[in-house]
């Protein structure tokens, strides 16, 4: 029986959880910072810490907050972060071309019937007529940094659409989300968790689904630093096989809803001690349910949405066009597709 991409991609991810729960740790309490944002799709991260995979896997992990993507990228390329979870950037793409860091792994992925990441306009574009992606031509559209994922988003559906945008940089998610509210920017992208919540306090609409746009996009992967990709390779393939284990949990937990209820609502309330921080649990829980979407089982990586993405980079001249994908990605820790 020939299996389709979920099948296959789920039977990888079964295959790296029971091969970190079955090896005896390669390493004793190697310590090690990851790299992380307070987003659901960093999931797989704080279920692998809260559920002792990274112990399992000989390693003492910490956790450090990002406020966006590319000073991420910087703090693994100068040794203070081991590994990150992020999104392809400008920042990330540079590093790797000058030998600093290199992607090793999928992580947040767009799939085909799910909820995935959504194109947002504020109120006051609303009311004035704009409904739809195609209607923010020329007006203004939020990015934290140029060469971010929220660029790669916005130009991706302009160029579809044939439209004009101004993009503004505001450095960090909670500024956008500050100034989207307030009208002082018209249009953002970001995860479904974050999206449906705030549709629901009616300052913001959503007007569209990014999937519509870019199908099939690997919204973040697993990267570290060029030294530990090629030297560590013990550190690093740990890391990924408990990191596996965890995406493996939050998958079934509340992707595909395998778990049941109560598996369901001790996912959430795993996550809600990083996500939603500010918020009652039972506000919160709905945005995180409702929110979630598949990350790479076996941090699988769809090479296709990767060279993509380092296309549209050179084509904006914001990297080298000289850059090969080799220098940037190294395909030999997990399956590609």
């Amino acid at each position: 029986m020939q299996m389709n991409r979920r099948q296959a991609l789920a039977t990888m991810g079964g295959a790296a959880a029971a091969a970190g729960g079955l090896a005896r740790p390669a390493l004793a309490n190697t310590p090690m910072v990851v790299g992380a944002l307070r987003l659901t799709s960093h999931a797989g991260s704080y279920v692998a810490l809260e559920r002792g995979y990274f112990a399992d896997a000989g390693l003492d992990v910490e956790l450090r907050f990002f406020d966006a993507a590319q000073p991420m990228a910087v703090a693994i390329a100068s040794g203070d972060v081991d590994y990150g979870i992020t999104a392809m950037t400008g920042a990330l793409i540079s590093l790797a071309d000058r030998g600093a860091v290199r992607v090793i792994g999928g992580a947040l992925q767009e799939e085909p019937g799910i909820t995935g990441q959504k194109y947002l306009v504020s109120d006051a574009a609303f009311q004035d007529g704009v409904t739809t992606p195609a209607a923010l031509d020329g007006r203004r559209y939020a990015v934290s940094q140029a060469g971010s994922s929220f660029h790669y988003m916005g130009s991706k559906m302009a160029q579809a659409e044939g439209i004009g945008l101004e993009y503004v940089p505001l450095q960090s998610v909670g500024n956008i989300i500050g100034a989207l509210r307030s009208g002082q920017v018209d249009g953002w992208s970001i995860v479904p968790h974050i999206a449906l919540a705030l549709a629901g306090s009616g300052a913001v609409h959503i007007v569209g689904d990014v999937a519509d746009y870019i199908p099939d996009y690997q919204v973040t992967t697993v990267f570290t630093s060029a030294d530990n990709a090629a030297s560590e390779r013990a550190m690093t393939e740990s890391f990924l096989a408990a990191f596996s284990r965890g995406v493996a949990d939050f998958n079934a937990a509340l992707v595909d809803k395998t778990e049941g209820e109560a598996g369901r609502d001790a996912m959430v309330r795993l996550i809600h001690q990083y996500v939603y921080t500010d918020r009652d649990y039972d506000k919160a829980a709905p945005s995180i349910i409702n929110g979630a979407m598949r990350l790479s089982p076996g941090a699988a990586l769809n090479t296709a949405s990767l060279q993509d993405q380092l296309d549209w980079f050179k084509a904006e001249d914001l990297v080298d066009r000289d850059i090969g994908f080799d220098t940037v990605v190294d395909t030999s820790y997990v399956q590609t597709m």
